[in-house]
């Protein structure tokens, strides 16, 4: 079973989730698409970590064989390729290794090289096995990293929880593709309501089972809440604003690890999603 867990924006409680669902089952995969800042590493400090570089293929020009015809640069609707001063520039930093400038290259003028644009770290933690994908700053998109990260992740029977990107950019689309159920994780503010539309609507579009996760839950009203129920959507939990919680994933801890309570309470969750995707 592959549970994506998203937010339509960072520090709404996504991590807290995916950290905690996959350190209370019994054995799991735990999967940081999360490129651009990853953070479960920092709750899991996995044991004996293997760190591997994620190449993808950019172009360089032949000089030689070039004649200046620019079909590569009509070609590009990145603007990665420019002709200027009688000589082929390729702007890598913006590249998205499409490959379609060798193709229409008339001289095969244009070749490929590898370039580093991140990492993946894999280890283990206890019951979870890990892997968090980190991308080079300055990268264009951190899609070739997720698309590594599921790859070797492959098609387990152990739960997988993917720790997704926020928002509903492409490396969103990219991580949920191919997952069974989406936890949608929300704040109880107006701001959390627009957050939460982003990604419901993604998860629309996609046709993906999902359920809502209401974190630092109060007396108060709940406007992400509220939209849940005008919209008939499943809650699948909700976590209270908890001055313990807070301080334990400060801190770092896995709180299904250190507290009875939130062991319950994600292990409710868990359940829960069982169930979902279940039926």
């Amino acid at each position: 079973m592959k549970v994506a867990v998203l937010s339509g924006k960072g520090g709404t409680g996504k991590t807290l989730v995916a950290v905690n669902l996959a350190a209370v089952a019994e054995k799991s995969v735990y999967l940081d698409c999360d490129v651009e800042a990853p953070n479960g590493h920092l709750f899991f400090r996995p044991e004996k970590s293997v760190v591997n570089d994620v190449t993808v293929k950019i172009p360089y020009v032949d000089d030689l064989k070039c004649t200046g015809c620019r079909k590569c640069v009509d070609f590009c609707n990145f603007n990665a390729l420019a002709h200027i001063h009688n000589r082929l520039m390729v702007f890598e930093d913006i590249c998205h290794s499409c490959g379609g400038c060798l193709l229409v290259c008339p001289e095969q003028a244009l070749l490929e090289k590898d370039k580093v644009i991140g990492r993946i770290q894999s280890g283990m933690s206890e019951n979870v096995e890990m892997k968090s994908g980190s991308l080079n700053i300055g990268e264009s998109t951190g899609v070739p990293i997720i698309k590594s990260l599921l790859e070797l992740a492959g098609n387990r029977s152990e739960l997988t929880i993917i720790d997704g990107p926020p928002g509903s950019a492409c490396t969103v689309m990219e991580t949920i593709k191919n997952v069974d159920y989406c936890i949608l994780v929300a704040e109880p503010t107006t701001f959390g309501v627009h957050n939460l539309e982003m990604v419901h609507e993604l998860v629309q579009i996609f046709g993906k089972n999902f359920g809502v996760v209401l974190n630092k839950c109060t007396n108060d009203d709940n406007p992400s809440e509220a939209y849940c129920n005008n919209h008939q959507i499943n809650i699948l939990s909700r976590i209270p604003f908890d001055e313990n919680l807070g301080r334990l994933n400060s801190n770092g801890e896995v709180a299904v690890r250190v507290s009875r309570e939130y062991k319950a309470v994600f292990g409710d969750l868990l359940k829960a999603i069982e169930v979902e995707v279940s039926k």
